[in-house]
């Protein structure tokens, strides 16, 4: 019995040390504030001057803007290119681009990249920093990766040790707490020809966010998703509600659809709706996932010309988005990799993730089929709200390489822009709520 005893509490010594083999140092995260930012940016710049050091980001509106307005102007519009990449060229920045974004310029010769100054302009709230210094040494990681415990809101790894914490960072990123923006989503064929796949009011609410002091639970959730469709007149009257917990083994996502000619909610698939925000699309549980390391990249960034663009039908040029509206900036971005668990089924073999690693968003990714070849690549278009402290990247994009087309989400600027609004009622947040939530 005494010899049992001592096997326990040896294993139970074990299981700790493990434990604490996988939380930061406190000489790893006492370099937060010092050498990096308190989300785990560098502070500084790098050795050629390309990328700048960050001194705080973008926190002063321009003159042009209009207080309480949701439309921002662009801080930069004055600015010139300072390289440009083409088909002819792309090969000499290849490894400074996403494997989507290569494959655009070689097959399109009217495809470009219009490469402008690097401006760091990310700024987040205090709270949101604060939460994010105290998680570094506090939060763990649960179930391989798949959860997490002693989280506060904000970034719960600062420091990532694994690919599966660097994604919940992209997760739980602070976008806002309470959005509302009325968009288009916008569908462009292989023979050219763009459609309106959907015009609609979207709220998106981020609960963790609402009080900064209590720690996530892992069955929390952490957003939620409400769309009602106005428009074109064969979809007006529908409407979509989502919500993702923070475990999805404990409490899995759920999505809810009304269709007005049914008259009735139903459950649906969780990826089966349309979403003009690309953190919806997790399946976190389903890959293995690697943190392949910090690299330099050339993405979208600073994308105030595209994001509050007035016409939708000058973005939507034939084979890819009009490139005079997308700005590319080279950005440190986290390189993370998924790759499909034995035995789960999804569309994509491997997924590689280019987060930002001054705001966590997901700036570009790339998808690969079942027999390796490249299927599918998206961006997200970041602007900072200037005005709110908050990096949105609304408007999101993805390209079908295999057929050719490509569908742009989350077009806000034909519709007044994106508005920081107060939290909805919970009534507001039931599916039966959503009967009565449009017109047909």
């Amino acid at each position: 019995m005494k010899f049992v005893k001592s096997l326990l509490a040896a294993s139970l010594l074990m299981a700790l040390a493990i434990d604490a083999q996988a939380l930061v140092s406190s000489q790893e995260a006492a370099e937060l504030g010092t050498r990096l930012t308190l989300v785990g940016a560098e502070k500084a710049g790098n050795a050629d001057g390309s990328i700048p050091p960050y001194r705080g980001g973008l926190t002063t509106a321009p003159a042009s803007f209009k207080a309480g307005d949701s439309m921002r102007p662009d801080p930069y519009a004055h600015e010139k290119p300072l390289l440009v990449i083409n088909g002819k060229n792309v090969d000499q920045y290849k490894g400074l681009l996403t494997a989507t974004t290569v494959e655009l310029a070689r097959r399109y010769p009217g495809y470009r990249i219009d490469v402008y100054p690097t401006h760091r302009t990310a700024a987040l709230p205090q709270a949101v920093l604060d939460n994010s210094r105290k998680n570094a040494t506090a939060a763990r990681s649960l179930d391989d990766g798949i959860a997490f415990d002693n989280v506060l809101p904000g970034v719960p790894f600062p420091i990532p040790q694994s690919g599966a914490e660097a994604m919940w960072n992209f997760l739980l990123r602070y976008q806002g707490v309470n959005i509302h923006s009325k968009y288009d989503s916008w569908s462009v064929d292989s023979a050219g020809v763009p459609s309106l796949v959907v015009t609609g009011a979207a709220y998106a609410s981020f609960p963790i966010y609402e009080n900064m002091s209590k720690p996530i639970n892992n069955s929390d959730l952490y957003y939620q998703l409400k769309l009602s469709y106005t428009g074109p007149a064969r979809r007006a009257g529908e409407s979509i509600m989502l919500k993702n917990a923070t475990n999805p083994l404990q409490r899995p996502g759920r999505a809810w659809q009304y269709m007005p000619a049914q008259r009735r909610v139903k459950q649906i698939s969780i990826l089966a709706y349309d979403t003009p925000n690309p953190g919806t699309a997790r399946a976190l549980e389903l890959y293995d996932w690697t943190l392949v390391g910090k690299q330099e990249m050339i993405v979208p960034y600073n994308t105030y010309k595209l994001t509050y663009a007035r016409d939708a039908a000058s973005l939507t040029t034939p084979n890819y988005i009009s490139p005079d509206f997308v700005r590319w900036e080279k950005h440190r971005v986290y390189v993370v990799e998924g790759n499909l668990k034995p035995g789960a089924t999804h569309i994509y073999q491997k997924r590689r993730f280019y987060l930002d690693e001054d705001t966590w968003a997901a700036l570009a990714s790339d998808q690969y089929g079942m027999s390796g070849e490249l299927y599918r690549g998206s961006f997200a278009f970041l602007s900072q709200s200037y005005d709110q402290q908050v990096p949105d990247a609304t408007p999101f994009m993805t390209y079908d390489l295999s057929r050719g087309s490509y569908n742009i989400n989350g077009v806000v600027g034909p519709h007044g822009g994106i508005r920081y609004i107060e939290p909805l009622s919970t009534a507001q947040w039931v599916p039966e709520s959503m009967a009565g939530a449009g017109i047909r």
